[in-house]
């Protein structure tokens, strides 16, 4: 059983540690016994595949060699082991976005893990309380792999089956490819230092414009993962019977309409999930579509196509999903603490690590940017106590969109000085140009958990840091 990394170490300090080996078990979480599954190997490599027509794109990342990252399926509160090996030359990790883990397998470079190397092995114990729609993606040289495409969704089973006639997952990311198919810039400086570099092909499951059967009359779950470094989606069914019944992972109280049009599109940052039930049309051949605006036009992301005898279903029948155990925080007890995200003055970003640093510093949260890669040294934003009621208030000073993503906590958006936000539980918040968001939550998970911009090139220049919670 490998031991526990101490934070902010060199990879030299750590092998020693680790007599020479960097292939480390991972430890049973201190809240379930540990069950014996069977291992998932999942091996990290390079990958080709045709998204552009009579083009293949070379030099992409996956866990298969020529296709997406499947789709990964969990039951909640059952032990799911995931062997992760690394083939490529760089160095890597994986984080498993949205679920409330123990701090050891969240995936985190230095901070609670070291980089693997290649032919290096990490085996995470993933175990949640939570049933829902989550995500998976590198957290080492994670501006290069997440744009070569190793994002992948990861789904938590809800105990009993919730009724629906299939099940559609839609990973949606652009690739910033030429019009043969090959790579250009990954990022800009330019982009980097605003609201980050934007993809030229629009993709859902490595698709442009994929196509996908569905029972007509039946009822569909789609899982919207909005997995890109920067875009944000703004989603509508027009002409479809629609309902988001969860966000981020976590159920909504009741079923509400999805929007039909552009005008009153449905928001999701890069890192945030959608579920949603359509009611297919009941003739074969007819199709739901599903859209985003974008600049210029809405641009297609899927069409579901009916097909088959009628299933006869009704909305009606739709019930709400059970809720997830969150505890809720006490507001009249809570600690308050405040966090400014903004500029920062511009210079050199030291790569002091194996994860790829961007060489910028552009962000900053309370005006210090995080430290380069391995940030030795660097303390956290804030310590609770295990069991602490706090509220943060997330104050954006800049004109730029930030997706605020905190690991392994749930947390619920309680007031913003520019619109309703709904207290729904989310790992990922958007906070908007000049907006100031203040969110809640119970520090019940120990650790040291990751606090940044999910607009990669953000975090990587600088806007990131991390909060702890003590074990007692």
């Amino acid at each position: 059983m490998g031991r526990a990394m101490p934070n902010h170490i060199s990879r030299r300090t750590a092998l020693g540690l680790l007599g020479g080996t960097a292939v480390v078990a991972g430890v049973p979480l201190a809240h379930h016994a540990l069950a014996a599954p069977s291992v998932d190997e999942i091996e990290i490599l390079n990958a080709s595949y045709s998204i552009i027509d009579g083009t293949i794109t070379r030099g992409m990342v996956s866990t298969r060699p020529d296709a997406p990252p499947p789709v990964i399926r969990m039951a909640r509160n059952t032990p799911y082991l995931a062997g992760v090996t690394n083939r490529l030359d760089d160095y890597t990790t994986m984080h498993w976005h949205g679920l409330r883990l123990a701090n050891a397998m969240d995936g985190v470079p230095y901070l609670t893990q070291i980089p693997l190397g290649r032919d290096e092995r990490y085996e995470y114990e993933l175990f949640s309380p939570d049933a829902g729609t989550f995500w998976y993606h590198p957290h080492c040289m994670t501006m290069d792999q997440m744009a070569l495409g190793l994002t992948g969704i990861l789904i938590v089973d809800e105990d009993e089956d919730p009724g629906f006639d299939t099940d559609i997952p839609l990973n949606l990311r652009d690739f910033r490819l030429d019009g043969k198919g090959a790579w250009i810039d990954l990022w800009t400086a330019r982009g980097a230092a605003r609201g980050g570099t934007f993809g030229t092909v629009m993709t859902t499951n490595w698709e442009i414009e994929p196509a996908y059967q569905a029972p007509a009359g039946g009822l569909v779950r789609l899982r919207v993962a909005a997995t890109d470094t920067t875009r944000i989606y703004k989603l509508f069914l027009p002409d479809t019977d629609a309902k988001l019944i969860a966000l981020d992972g976590h159920p909504l109280p009741a079923p509400i309409d999805m929007p039909k049009t552009e005008e009153t599109a449905l928001i999701l940052g890069p890192g945030q999930r959608a579920d949603i039930a359509v009611l297919m049309p009941a003739s074969e051949g007819q199709d739901a579509t599903v859209f985003t605006d974008a600049p210029g036009a809405p641009r297609l992301l899927a069409r579901l196509v009916s097909t088959g005898a009628a299933q006869g279903r009704d909305m009606a029948e739709l019930r709400p999903l059970p809720p997830n155990p969150v505890a809720e925080p006490d507001l009249a007890n809570a600690r308050a603490e405040e966090f400014v995200f903004g500029w920062s003055p511009e210079g050199d970003l030291p790569n002091n690590g194996l994860c790829g640093s961007l060489p910028y510093t552009f962000w900053s949260i309370n005006r210090t940017p995080w430290a380069g890669d391995a940030a030795e040294g660097v303390g956290p934003l804030a310590t609770f106590r295990n069991g602490e009621s706090v509220i943060l208030r997330l104050r954006n000073e800049s004109p730029n969109d930030h997706p605020i993503h905190l690991h392994g906590l749930a947390f619920k958006p309680i007031r913003s000085n520019k619109r309703t936000l709904p207290p729904l539980w989310t790992d990922t918040v958007l906070l908007q140009r000049e907006e100031t968001i203040d969110i809640a939550f119970v520090a019940d998970n120990p650790g040291d958990w990751a606090f940044h911009c999910h607009v990669i090139e953000h975090q990587k220049t600088g806007l990131a840091g991390y909060l702890r919670v003590l074990d007692a």
